[in-house]
């Protein structure tokens, strides 16, 4: 079933190419039925890229959804132009009163910072709480995923002697999880990032469940016990080209990087990089969607209860 964005989105012509089903919200308003409602609270620098990337893990759902893009209004962005901005964007105060069957917080490049540093940071902590009371399911990716276990449960995080940059194995924790339905005993993911939270930590909190982990990169995938919140450590909605155009960058600015491990053959930057995650990363936002977000998410939207339980049933 489609997705349902704005007719002029970037993303749209995108996603045409690739066969994906999107449906313009002129078709969407003569459709009978009740989308599922998500929003999107996008911190990428590269906004369009980022929009491209998750919409594409989106598509394939059981039932019409309808995407709102939120962004911080106390961050000045950079690296897109205002009029897109201006055209695509909400700000909290647009949706404050509204609710939401499902959220994505994205990453941001920001990892180096204390929370508390981080300009945008207290406008964050106001939506994270306001997701509590007014979204059913939260996803939250690599730094937003430290940033929600930090602002939730108190986690800190913790800094690596380098970037942790590159293709990774990850072994499954919970197999009879609905999240892993569908996954080999291992997949990969790509990392990209200077921070980590520790299993040692989340281990102090009964509320916690760890449910994948990478022998090299660490804590993978957690979710709270009503499996209302998810947090992801890693990108898996990334491109094939995403690590190279961040290891070409740095490159190019003089940084000490490493090539990206298990990316390139033979470790080679010369060649096109390998894509060995695009299968298990839609499994799991589609998983996500179907099991956390359509099949547990009240039909009268507003009715959200911030105690309910957000996991339909275990696989058996």
């Amino acid at each position: 079933m489609p997705i349902r964005i704005p007719d002029s989105l970037p993303a749209r012509k995108t996603l045409d190419g690739e066969n994906i089903f999107v449906i313009t919200e002129h078709r969407a308003l003569h459709q009978d039925i009740r989308p599922l409602k998500l929003l999107i609270l996008n911190l990428m620098p590269t906004k369009i890229v980022t929009e491209t990337q998750l919409l594409r893990q989106l598509s394939n759902t059981p039932l019409q959804v309808e995407i709102d893009l939120l962004r911080t209004i106390s961050h000045n962005a950079k690296n897109v132009d205002s009029s897109h901005l201006d055209m695509f964007y909400v700000s909290y105060d647009d949706i404050c009163d509204r609710f939401y069957d499902g959220m994505i917080i994205t990453g941001a490049p920001v990892e180096n910072l204390d929370f508390d540093k981080v300009d945008y940071w207290p406008e964050l902590c106001e939506i994270m709480e306001w997701s509590k009371t007014h979204v059913h399911s939260t996803f939250h990716i690599c730094w937003g995923a430290q940033a929600g276990l930090y602002y939730h449960y108190g986690i800190p995080k913790h800094s690596l002697d380098k970037k942790k940059f590159g293709i990774y194995s990850h072994r499954i924790l919970t197999p009879n999880s609905p999240f892993f339905r569908g996954f080999d005993d291992t997949f990969n993911a790509p990392h990209s990032r200077y921070t980590e939270i520790r299993a040692e930590d989340i281990e102090k909190k009964p509320d916690l469940e760890i449910m994948a982990v990478s022998d090299e990169a660490g804590v993978f995938a957690v979710k709270n016990q009503k499996s209302r919140q998810f947090f992801i450590f890693g990108h898996p909605e990334y491109d094939r080209e995403t690590l190279a155009l961040e290891y070409q960058r740095d490159v190019k600015n003089g940084k000490k990087i490493d090539v990206p491990v298990n990316y390139y053959p033979d470790d080679d930057p010369s060649r096109e990089p390998m894509m060995t995650w695009r299968a298990h990363a839609q499994l799991m936002y589609t998983n996500w969607l179907n099991y956390y977000v359509y099949q547990t998410t009240p039909y009268i939207i507003n009715k959200i209860d911030p105690n309910a339980d957000g996991e339909e049933r275990d696989e058996q």
